[in-house]
């Protein structure tokens, strides 16, 4: 039988729809909010559950078109490129060197716990990279790539198959884990919010108007032809990155696009009325990621999971257990303690199980609940997508060489 295919104007209003029914259920569901978990993800779950049920009653899968969230992702991160400031910037070099460390140790081990989850179930060694950071840190587009040259040059068969299935466990762990880790650590340590933070916040903090900054037509507008025109520039950075031989996701040349920009426009023509910092932009930003990581969840093909679930929950269990542990013990304490660190660790969890927008999720559902972190989401993105790829095909190809 044919597939059930959703058109991308489908899938975008129902991605609406599952805002909704998130919304809801963290408003009646008192654990949801207690361990600060997105509400598109609580709804997204439920969706791609009722999802599941309908492909197995039916025996037709079904697809969506993700068009749209796609663009909603590139608009969500121009935005946090037109909030950054580059004095947060220039603050956050030496963390940011730090983190990358960090990120790289947490890689390496993420490999080695995913060969020992391929080894305990009598698969080829080399298939560890799929239950590693191919598929996890790497997400779904890393897996993808990647599978074909493991099952060709190593015999693993299915790989493929066993990184999407394992990219799409990770997405829902770190949708589940990086709340609950963050509220530990928060209350553990007693941990508030920087005051200057609090005066000013630069990530996906706040939507709400206020008398002196109200959401009105014009500052939407003005958001919006500031978002195109950073975006334009961004893509055209991007096709020449491209034709370069260097591949990076369209979104990380429009962050960096919008971070060029909101710190030489505004220096320019000083009287020109600029987005960042303002609640309109905030609502664009709130939207974007809201919809996307609903869309991204409620797509998930969960009836891929059943033909290797035995190695999959084996490796998702250890991954888990081996983040939670990292995170904990090792992130948190080197990146200072504080309230920031406690951010990032959320923010960790997300994207070293799931993907950048999973973590950026993260970090908001805390910020929201707990105050603002400006600088964690300026370091988390470019880290989680600018320099993991890069690190990642190297660590890759050592592993399945060995």
């Amino acid at each position: 039988m044919h597939a059930i295919e959703v058109d991308a104007f489908a899938a975008l209003t129902l991605g609406i729809v599952v805002y909704f029914i998130g919304k809801h259920l963290t408003g009646r569901v008192s654990l949801l909010r207690d361990f600060s978990i997105p509400e598109p993800v609580s709804g997204g779950l439920l969706v791609a559950l009722c999802v599941l049920v309908i492909v197995v009653l039916s025996g037709r899968e079904v697809s969506f078109n993700l068009a749209a969230r796609d663009a909603l992702l590139v608009y969500f991160f121009t935005t946090v490129g037109l909030n950054a400031r580059l004095s947060d910037l220039i603050k956050g070099g030496p963390l940011l060197g730090i983190m990358l460390a960090l990120t790289v140790v947490a890689m390496l081990f993420q490999n080695g716990v995913g060969t020992l989850a391929a080894v305990l179930w009598g698969l080829p060694a080399q298939a560890g990279v799929m239950l590693g950071t191919a598929s996890l840190i790497g997400g779904h587009g890393t897996a993808i790539a990647w599978g074909p040259v493991v099952q060709d040059q190593y015999g693993v068969a299915g790989a493929a198959e066993l990184g999407i299935a394992t990219a799409t466990l990770g997405l829902i762990a770190a949708s589940l884990l990086g709340g609950p880790i963050a509220r530990y650590l928060i209350t553990k340590n007693q941990l508030t919010a920087d005051t200057a933070d609090a005066q000013s916040a630069a990530g996906a903090e706040t939507d709400e108007a206020t008398a002196d900054d109200p959401i009105t037509n014009d500052g939407v507008l003005r958001s919006l032809l500031w978002l195109h025109v950073a975006i334009a520039v961004g893509y055209s950075g991007h096709e020449a990155l491209q034709a370069a031989g260097v591949m990076l996701p369209l979104f990380v040349p429009c962050l960096l696009a919008g971070i060029l920009i909101s710190n030489s426009v505004p220096r320019i023509f000083t009287r020109l009325a600029w987005p960042a910092h303002t609640a309109s932009l905030a609502l664009i930003q709130e939207i974007s990621l809201s919809v996307f990581l609903a869309m991204s969840l409620m797509s998930m093909q969960l009836w891929t999971l059943g033909s290797s679930a035995g190695v999959l929950v084996t490796a998702l269990l250890l991954q888990t257990l081996f983040a939670t542990l990292f995170i904990v013990f090792v992130l948190f304490k080197v990146m200072g303690s504080n309230y920031f660190a406690a951010v990032l660790s959320a923010g960790f969890a997300g994207f070293s199980l799931g993907a950048t927008p999973t973590a950026i999720a993260n970090m908001t559902a805390v910020t929201q609940k707990y105050g603002p972190s400006p600088l964690a989401f300026i370091i988390l993105p470019l880290i989680s997508a600018f320099f993991v790829d890069l690190a990642n095909a190297v660590l890759i190809q050592w592993f399945i060489s060995l």
